[in-house]
């Protein structure tokens, strides 16, 4: 234990300018993405930006790949986000982004759809040995990627899946001696519970006042 806090200070003595303004602009994401603000997404796609360079400088190419694919996910985010408003304005008549919850069968194809393609990438990494947790690794990285895409979309269980990803992501972290990751991470958990109970209060909010509209009040 007091090998790992070593290490974890060391960590923190050698956080470059860059990790830390990449992790700066991560936290600032998680906060503008649970108010609902379109901010979320140029501080996503600047965070990821530097953490592509610092990954691939580092010689990580799957975190590298990982967050070149959230590069793309800000930029549909933001597009997605800008033209659909939660609320309809008299300027744009596009169907509002509300929060809204999956479907069960949905919820089946996104476990079947993640676990088929954590088996195929886990094969390719064991194929070239990337990586001493391919499992891990492997779930890590494309459940991230695919529930970067139901966050984009406004899904309500994206950052329940959350809890469960950067959990596993903390444990793959903490077994590769990335203590001060484990940190962020940790962090990231309890952002989550926090956007999980803003995001399902903005979703009866939505539900109450689109209720209200179809049965207004009759006065007199």
């Amino acid at each position: 234990m007091m090998e790992a806090l070593d290490q974890a200070w060391q960590q923190l003595h050698t956080f470059s300018g860059w990790e830390a303004l990449a992790t700066l602009l991560g936290l600032a994401y998680i906060v503008f993405a649970i108010r609902e603000s379109l901010w979320a997404w140029p501080c996503a796609f600047f965070s990821t930006l530097i953490y592509t360079w610092l990954f691939w400088d580092g010689q990580l190419p799957m975190q590298a790949l990982l967050n070149a694919y959230y590069l793309i996910m800000a930029i549909y985010g933001f597009w997605l986000w800008s033209t659909h408003p939660p609320s309809p304005t008299p300027a744009r008549h596009a169907t509002p982004l509300k929060v809204h919850r999956l479907k069960t069968w949905q919820h089946g194809v996104f476990l079947t759809l993640g676990s088929l393609l954590t088996i195929v990438v886990v094969q390719a990494m064991q194929s070239f040995e990337l990586s001493r947790a391919p499992w891990l690794d492997a779930g890590v990285t494309v459940f991230s990627m695919l529930n970067t895409y139901l966050m984009a979309r406004k899904v309500l269980e994206n950052w329940l899946y959350w809890l469960v990803i950067n959990s596993a992501a903390m444990w793959l972290y903490w077994d590769n001696g990335f203590y001060f990751t484990v940190l962020m991470f940790a962090v990231y958990f309890v952002m989550a519970v926090i956007g999980f109970f803003q995001w399902r209060q903005s979703a009866r909010d939505a539900a109450a006042k689109h209720s209200g509209n179809l049965h207004p009040a009759h006065s007199g």
